[in-house]
C-alpha cells in the first residue's frame, strides 16, 4: 500500500470513505473507532451483530451483515482482516472496481502515524501490557490514545482517539510479519518466542521482524530481560530492561500475591520509587506491570500517578477474568493459548490455594498444536484434572492425525496430571461441571470460544452453591451439575441433570425443595431408575435421589416395616424374611425401591404396592412433611396421581406373620421367575402395559417382533415386552423402536400399546 493512500488516513478535513470488512472482531472494530474518531465516513461487516457492532453503529458506522458487493461502492478503501480470504464477496467487489485493499495492520500503522506511537509487542502479555500503559499514561495526565486486542473496561473502550495528547499506545501483532509497518516513538517488547511457526521459518525470522521494527523506534525500547532472546534484540543505548533483578534498570520485590491484587516494590537501579499495588493477581502481570512503570518513568509520570493507576487497573476480557468467586467455587477465564501464556496463568491460579485446579483448555490452530505439542504437554504440571476440546481452526484447514487428542497424549507423557479429550464444547461443558467439587478452581483456557463453557458453568453454580450449604446444615449430601442420568436408570440411558441432589435426611430434602421452589427450579425425584427413559438431551432442573441416610432405613415394629424412599424393595423383603412377615415376596423379583413402586404401584405375583401400605409420608410442593393414610390416598393400577408432584420420603408398611420356610420358598420362586422370564440385559422393565386382549409380551412375540431394533435398542429375545439396550443405545433408538412396535400393534391387531416405562427429559440438550 503506498504511503500516499495511507497518509489520507490521518486526521483530514477531506474525510475518505471506507469499509472494514470483520468489523465485529476485537481488533477491526476498535480501528473502526478510531477512523469514525479521525471523522472519516466508516462502513463495515460481518457474519452476525454483537455488542460492539452495536456500539459504533451509533458512533456513525453503516453496518452490513453478511457480507455483501453494496458494502463497498464507493469507497476509497477496503481494510481486511486475517480471517478474510480472497473469495470473500466484500473482498472481490473491491478488487474488481480496483479499490484499494489493506490489512488491518497496515492501516493502524497509517493511523499511528499521527501521533507518537508506543507499539507493544511479543508472543504474549500484550493486551495486558498495552491496557496497563495507556492507563498508566492516562493517570499521568499525558491523555494517550489506545488501540488493544480485547475489551478493556476501565479504559472504557478497546480504542479511543484523543485530539489533545501526543501520545498513542497500540498492541502490535507479530503473527504476520506486519510489525514491520509500524514506526513509533517507543517500543515496549515482552517476550520473543517461537510462534506463528506457519508463517515463519523459524526463531531467526521472527527476531528479524522485532528488529526491524526497533530501527524504526528512535524513542526508547523497553524490554523484558528475563526473556533471554528480548534482551538480545534489544540491547544497545536505547533499551531500558525491566525483570526481577537489580541489575535491570527496573525491577520488582514482591510482597504479597492475592487473589484480586498483588502487592509490590518498585526499584529503579538501586532507589526504591515506593510499594505498588496492582488491581489484577499473577506475577506475570507484575511483570507487564513494569514494562509500564518503565516507560511512564522514563516519560516523566510521577511515582504516585503510577501506584493510584495500578491500583485502580482491572484487567481486560478473558485475561485471568473471574467469572464466579464463591464460598465453594471459583471459575476464570483466560485467553492464554501459547505454552508460555498457559504456565504463566495456571501459575497464577495455584497461588489462589484451591484444592484442586480443573482446567478445560481449547488449542487454537492446527499448526501451533503441532509445532509446539512438547511444550503443550509441559505447561498443564499445575493441573489437577485436564480436559482438551477439539482445535479452534481459526482459518486454517485440519491437519491430519492433529487434534485435542495430540494435547492429551503429550501432557499424560510428561505429567501426572489427569487428562481426557472432551471434542465439543456441550460435551466439555457437561464432562468438566461434573466433576467439580467443592474448593475447585475451574479455568477455561484458549483464545476460540471456550469461554462459552465456563460462562455457562458459573451461571449454574450459585445454585449449586445454595445447594451445598443447605445439604451441610440438614444431615449431610452431595450436589453435583450435570450427572449424566445413564450412571442411575438401568436402562443405562439418559443425558445429564443440570442439577443432582442426594440429600441424607428428610429435613434437608424438604428445605432443598422450598428452596427449589422459592427460586422455580423444575424438580424431578428419582430412586433405582428401574421404570424409567431419560431423553437424551437430559433434565433442566434439578434431580433428587433420595437413596443414602435416613431414606435406606429399614425398621421393623410389630408386624409393620417404617422403611425409607431409597431403599431398594428386595432389602425390604429381606428385612421382613428376618422378622418373620410374609407377604413381601413378590419384592424379591423387582429391581426397583420404595418410591418407585409407590408411584408406581409396582407389582408382582398378583400383588401390588398398595396392597401393603399402612401410610405414606411425603413432603408436600410448598416444602412441608406431612402423611397420609391408606384410605385417603386414590391408587390405581400402575397409577398414583397423589404423588405425581409431591415428594415421598418414607412409608409403613404391612405384613403378616409367617414361616420362614415358606417364606424362603416364595423368596426363591420369585427370583427364580424373574431370572427366567426376564433378559440380563440393561432394560426399564416392562415396556407396555397389558391391554385387556392379553399380555403386552405375547402380543408381541406374536406380531413376530422378538428381536427387532433400532440402533442398539433390541426387543428381547427372552421377554417381548423388555426392550434391551444392548450397549450404547440412545433414547431416541428406544422410542424410534416403541414407535414401531406400536404401529404395528394397531395395524395388525387394532391393539393400542400405552408405554408403561414412564418417558421424562428433553430432547435435545440444554445449550451453552
Amino acid at each position: 500500500m503506498s504511503h500516499a493512500v495511507l497518509s489520507l488516513l490521518k486526521e483530514s478535513r477531506h474525510p475518505m470513505r471506507i469499509d472494514l470488512i470483520g468489523v465485529a472482531g476485537s481488533g477491526m472494530s476498535g480501528l473502526a473507532s478510531l477512523l469514525l474518531a479521525l471523522g472519516h465516513k466508516v462502513s463495515g461487516s460481518d457474519k452476525v451483530t454483537t455488542l460492539e457492532t452495536d456500539r459504533l453503529v451509533k458512533l456513525g458506522l453503516q453496518f452490513f451483515s453478511p457480507h455483501s458487493e453494496k458494502e463497498v461502492e464507493d469507497c476509497d478503501m477496503v481494510i481486511y482482516s486475517s480471517a478474510i480470504k480472497p473469495g470473500n464477496v466484500a473482498y472481490e467487489a473491491a478488487y474488481k472496481q480496483g479499490i484499494p485493499l489493506v490489512r488491518r495492520a497496515e492501516a493502524l500503522a497509517a493511523v499511528m502515524a499521527n501521533k507518537k506511537g508506543v507499539v507493544v509487542g511479543g508472543t504474549h502479555g500484550k493486551t495486558t501490557t498495552s491496557a496497563l500503559t495507556a492507563h498508566v499514561l492516562r493517570q499521568g495526565g499525558l491523555k494517550p490514545s489506545h488501540y488493544v486486542g480485547a475489551e478493556i473496561p476501565i479504559l472504557g473502550a478497546n480504542a479511543h482517539w484523543d485530539h489533545e495528547g501526543e501520545l498513542f499506545v497500540a498492541e502490535g501483532d507479530e503473527s504476520d510479519g506486519t510489525l514491520v509497518n509500524f514506526h513509533p516513538q517507543h517500543s515496549i517488547i515482552l517476550n520473543i518466542e517461537p510462534e506463528h511457526l506457519d508463517f515463519y521459518d523459524g526463531i531467526e525470522a521472527i527476531k528479524a521482524v522485532f528488529r526491524q521494527l526497533l530501527s524504526q523506534t528512535p524513542g526508547y525500547w523497553v524490554h523484558c530481560a528475563e526473556d533471554p532472546v528480548a534482551r538480545e534484540v534489544c540491547s544497545g543505548p536505547q533499551g531500558v530492561s525491566y525483570g526481577w533483578s537489580r541489575d535491570f534498570d527496573f525491577s520488582a520485590n514482591i510482597l504479597a500475591m492475592k487473589p484480586d491484587h498483588s502487592d509490590f516494590e518498585v526499584y529503579q537501579k538501586d532507589t526504591l520509587l515506593g510499594i505498588a499495588t496492582l488491581g489484577i493477581p499473577g506475577k506475570h502481570n507484575v511483570s507487564n506491570a513494569l514494562a509500564a512503570i518503565a516507560l511512564a518513568t522514563k516519560l516523566g509520570v510521577p511515582f504516585e500517578n503510577i501506584q493510584r493507576a495500578l491500583k485502580s487497573f482491572r484487567g481486560a476480557k478473558r485475561r485471568f477474568e473471574i467469572r464466579h468467586s464463591g464460598e465453594r467455587f471459583t471459575v476464570v477465564d483466560d485467553y492464554g493459548h501459547h505454552p508460555s501464556e498457559i504456565a504463566a496463568t495456571l501459575a497464577t491460579a495455584k497461588g489462589l490455594a484451591p484444592q484442586r485446579i480443573v482446567c478445560l483448555f481449547q488449542p487454537h490452530r492446527y499448526s501451533r498444536t503441532q509445532l509446539l505439542k512438547k511444550e503443550f504437554g509441559a505447561s498443564f504440571g499445575d493441573v489437577d484434572e485436564l480436559f482438551v476440546t477439539d482445535v479452534y481452526a481459526a482459518s486454517e484447514k485440519p491437519l491430519p492425525g492433529v487434534s485435542g487428542e495430540t494435547i492429551v497424549e503429550e501432557v499424560k507423557a510428561q505429567s501426572a496430571t489427569k487428562a481426557q479429550s472432551t471434542p465439543t464444547l456441550l460435551l466439555s461443558r457437561d464432562k468438566v461441571g461434573n466433576t467439580l467439587r467443592p474448593g475447585d478452581l475451574l479455568i477455561t483456557l484458549g483464545a476460540g470460544n471456550v469461554h462459552e463453557v465456563g460462562r455457562c458453568i458459573a451461571r449454574d453454580l450459585p445454585v449449586l452453591e445454595k445447594l451445598w450449604t443447605l445439604l451441610e446444615a440438614h444431615g449431610g449430601g452431595v450436589a453435583r451439575l450435570y450427572e449424566p442420568m445413564a450412571r442411575h436408570t438401568t436402562f443405562l440411558i439418559g443425558g445429564p441433570a443440570q442439577y443432582w441432589i442426594e440429600p441424607r435426611s428428610i429435613e434437608g430434602f424438604a428445605q432443598i425443595v422450598r428452596y427449589l421452589r422459592a427460586h422455580s427450579v423444575p424438580i424431578r425425584v428419582i430412586g433405582r431408575g428401574s421404570n424409567l427413559l431419560v431423553k437424551d438431551g437430559g433434565i433442566r432442573g434439578a434431580v433428587l435421589h433420595p437413596s443414602k441416610g435416613e431414606f435406606e432405613d429399614v425398621r421393623v415394629e410389630g408386624e409393620t416395616l417404617i422403611v425409607g424412599v431409597g431403599t431398594r424393595l428386595k432389602k425390604i423383603a429381606s428385612a421382613a424374611r428376618n422378622a418373620g412377615l410374609g407377604g413381601f415376596e413378590w419384592m424379591e423379583g423387582v429391581p426397583g425401591n420404595l418410591g418407585g413402586a409407590i408411584r408406581m404401584n409396582a407389582g408382582a405375583m398378583g400383588t401390588e404396592t398398595f396392597d401393603q401400605i399402612v401410610s405414606v409420608r411425603f413432603i408436600d410442593t410448598d416444602g412441608q412433611i406431612k402423611e397420609k393414610p391408606l384410605a385417603e390416598i386414590q391408587h390405581h393400577y400402575r397409577s398414583v396421581p397423589e404423588f405425581e408432584e409431591r415428594y415421598i420420603v418414607s412409608a409403613v408398611l404391612k405384613g403378616t406373620p409367617a414361616d420362614q420356610a415358606e417364606i424362603d420358598t416364595k423368596l426363591a420362586a420369585s427370583h427364580q421367575k424373574r431370572r427366567t422370564s426376564q433378559p440380563v440385559g440393561a432394560s426399564a422393565g416392562c415396556a407396555f402395559k397389558n391391554p385387556e386382549v392379553c399380555g403386552a409380551g405375547k402380543l408381541i412375540d406374536d406380531l413376530g417382533l422378538k428381536g427387532r431394533s433400532v440402533g442398539k435398542a433390541i426387543v428381547s429375545d427372552i421377554h417381548g415386552n423388555f426392550i434391551v439396550n444392548s450397549g450404547g443405545a440412545t433414547a431416541r433408538q428406544v422410542l424410534d423402536l416403541v414407535a414401531e412396535i406400536q404401529e404395528v400393534a394397531q395395524r395388525e391387531r387394532g391393539v393400542q400399546l400405552e408405554m408403561e416405562v414412564k418417558v421424562i427429559g428433553e430432547d435435545q440438550p440444554m445449550g451453552l
